[in-house]
């Protein structure tokens, strides 16, 4: 099955995000999308997919002309899209989502739809458990439910937007060879990737994006300096990272024990120092992730102290620990990091944390367009969370961090990122660093890890199974320990 795109134009207000772009996919390709972040890419995938109606131009079908009002009529004509941040319905089991969007779904047998999905599952080297709550699984997870839920929907053209976040390896290798499969099935896909080296690897053809227009469509392979200029106009330069002298302990962690449904971290030891840069590592579900609830008070420990700046946390909240100068990026950045439906201005009031009960919006909307225009966020103050893409989401996240920061822990700091987009988040964090910021993240790019840690934790089944320094380890070895191999 395939479609065509012709001259579409997608306005939100005075933002052209898309203006005039064509593109064409066979039945049976998988066609890469590129360009930065921005750049229009999951807005055209939206107009496709039915979540934005196009402002003009055309969709068609199977060389027939449709009208996707909704993802309802984009599903009835085999369209489907896995969105970069899933969109599942947390409190719900994986059963329940999975059966989302199924004609008549409460009569469907609950049984045999729960081995159909054992069966999808398998075939791609998954595992669910069909009655866990969806809150409990990582977001590579939701993002591996929402595949298996579009192909039991029937979908006969793929939209997949970053794929490969947040899972390991051996499930890249085996999802790659199954998007091939279904290729061959005849499936359409379209396979939208800020990561050069997996469009090369899995497409056939590549469509570049630019400030909303088409820059460029080469057969594949071709030079990837090619790809490069014409998704940022030039070579990016990624700058060299300043020796920071480490100062006086931020955050002081003993003998920490936390745990949720799926793993139990026991005996965490950690101490970070003004100025330092701890990474985590190891494989979705190893306990990074509730380690970093517990050090920003949205899990309280079982067990064990915390310190922040020689300040007792450790029974603390939330809240305090924001009073404190601790602050938690999520890797759901729409999910947990932003509110759908709100506005720019009244995400940056929020952020205030202010106890006064009237707001000055003029002021608000004044500390908004500032907050906009230093952190380059493309939107208005007006414009909703979820309309703008990933990396400027990330921008806003950043623009609305407190100004002293104690400690900054993340998770997955530039998930589905392009490589200028992701090079200008780490200024600004290192910028947060040099500032004398103690800085956690968890991040599944090795390459990442060893570029701005001084110290990486490789985590394994709910263990620190060792600790490396950044500056003389390597991708191998780093992957090595993941698997949960000590070399002896």
């Amino acid at each position: 099955m395939g479609f065509e795109l012709r001259d579409i134009h997608k306005h939100f207000g005075p933002v052209r995000a898309n203006n005039g772009v064509s593109l064409s996919v066979e039945s049976g390709e998988l066609h890469g999308l590129l360009g930065e972040n921005g750049a229009g890419k999951s807005t055209l995938m939206k107009v496709l997919s039915g979540f934005h109606q196009k402002t003009s131009g055309d969709i068609i079908v199977d060389g027939n002309p449709v009208e996707l009002r909704s993802p309802a009529d984009a599903m009835i004509h085999g369209i489907g899209m896995l969105h970069q941040d899933p969109l599942v319905f947390l409190p719900y089991t994986v059963l329940d989502n999975f059966l989302i969007g199924s004609p008549g779904t409460e009569r469907v047998d609950r049984k045999s739809a729960a081995a159909e999905l054992a069966t999808l599952a398998d075939r791609f080297g998954f595992s669910f458990d069909p009655d866990m709550p969806t809150r409990r699984l990582t977001v590579g997870e939701r993002q591996q439910l929402e595949i298996l839920r579009l192909l039991w929907l029937g979908a006969r053209v793929l939209i997949l937007d970053e794929p490969t976040t947040g899972i390991s390896a051996p499930q890249r290798i085996k999802l790659f060879a199954t998007i091939r499969d279904l290729a061959a099935e005849g499936m359409s896909v379209v396979f939208v990737s800020h990561k050069l080296e997996e469009v090369e690897e899995l497409c056939e053809r590549v469509t570049v994006i630019r400030a909303g227009a088409v820059v460029g469509k080469r057969e594949l392979p071709c030079p990837t300096s090619e790809l490069v200029e014409l998704m940022f106009g030039g070579e990016v330069e990624i700058g060299e990272r300043p020796v920071v002298p480490l100062g006086e302990p931020r955050l002081e962690v003993s003998d920490l024990i936390v745990q949720d449904r799926l793993v139990t971290v026991k005996g965490f030891n950690l101490q970070v120092a003004e100025g330092e840069v701890i990474g985590f590592a190891g494989l979705s579900g190893s306990g990074q992730r509730i380690v970093l609830d517990a050090l920003s008070g949205l899990n309280p420990p079982q067990s064990g102290s915390i310190t922040v700046h020689g300040q007792d946390l450790s029974k603390a909240r939330y809240r305090k620990f924001l009073d404190s100068g601790v602050q938690f990026l999520p890797a759901g950045r729409l999910e947990e990091g932003l509110v759908q439906g709100l506005t720019l201005t009244e995400h940056f009031v929020l952020a205030e944390r202010s106890d006064d009960f009237l707001i000055e919006w003029d002021a608000a909307r004044k500390v908004a367009t500032e907050g906009i225009a230093r952190f380059s966020v493309k939107g208005t103050p007006e414009s909703t969370a979820e309309s703008l893409s990933g990396g400027n989401m990330q921008r806003l996240l950043l623009a609305m961090l407190q100004d002293n920061l104690e400690v900054l822990l993340m998770e997955h700091p530039t998930r589905g990122l392009d490589i200028e987009s992701a090079a200008w988040v780490w200024e600004k964090l290192l910028e947060r660093r040099n500032d004398g910021t103690a800085i956690v993240f968890a991040s599944a790019d090795l390459d990442e890890l060893l570029e701005y840690s001084d110290r990486i934790l490789v985590f394994f089944s709910g263990e620190v199974l060792a600790e490396v320094d950044a500056r003389v380890s390597s991708v191998e070895e780093l992957g090595f320990l993941i698997g949960g191999k000590v070399a002896s």
